[in-house]
């Protein structure tokens, strides 16, 4: 698959940023404020701001730790994605909601990275999106007791190995808050 031809527009896309998935977050703070930035910037931009909240039995729907953090603010007209599996195209809207939009190049953060960012990064890709992650916009909770990485580890190696992912006709790419450029 090639990348689209008829979808010029980028999207913002605000994966899981719910305070299930980012209470015990590493630099979880830092991480949202720089979505802010991002958040601010794509609206300053007229960029679509894409929403994602993902429910399940730790997060179930409606609860409290399924609501997106206080700090970010969606306005009513920006899309809101429900989904229930990592890739945050599987089983949802999201396909739709960016064909509508003209989308053809995501720009990623949110939570958790060796979750549902990695997921969706790699669905964007395979699907026929442009992908870039925001290196210091994504997190992930410490899961060294079960045998992974710390999080800054995971965090590193996935924006290492993103920064030259590529497929025919589409690329991923990997940039700081400050880099992010909304066009092409």
């Amino acid at each position: 698959m090639t990348k689209f031809s008829d979808r010029p527009n980028t999207a913002l896309l605000v994966i899981d940023v719910q305070n299930g998935s980012t209470s015990g977050a590493y630099n979880r703070d830092g991480v949202i404020a720089n979505i802010n930035v991002l958040v601010d910037k794509a609206r300053a931009e007229g960029v679509p701001v894409v929403w994602v909240q993902h429910a399940d039995k730790h997060m179930p729907r409606d609860s409290e730790q399924w609501q997106y953090v206080p700090e970010l603010v969606r306005r009513e007209s920006e899309p809101l994605v429900h989904k229930g599996y990592s890739d945050s195209f599987e089983d949802t809207e999201l396909e739709r909601r960016l064909a509508e939009l003209g989308v053809g190049r995501l720009v990623v953060t949110g939570a958790q990275t060796d979750m549902c960012i990695r997921a969706t990064l790699h669905g964007a890709l395979v699907r026929g999106y442009d992908a870039v992650l925001v290196g210091d916009a994504h997190t992930t909770e410490d899961l060294t007791a079960y045998g992974a990485p710390s999080p800054e580890l995971v965090i590193a190696h996935t924006n290492l190995y993103w920064a030259e992912e590529r497929a025919p006709g589409r690329r991923g790419g990997t940039v700081e808050t400050k880099e992010v450029s909304f066009g092409r």
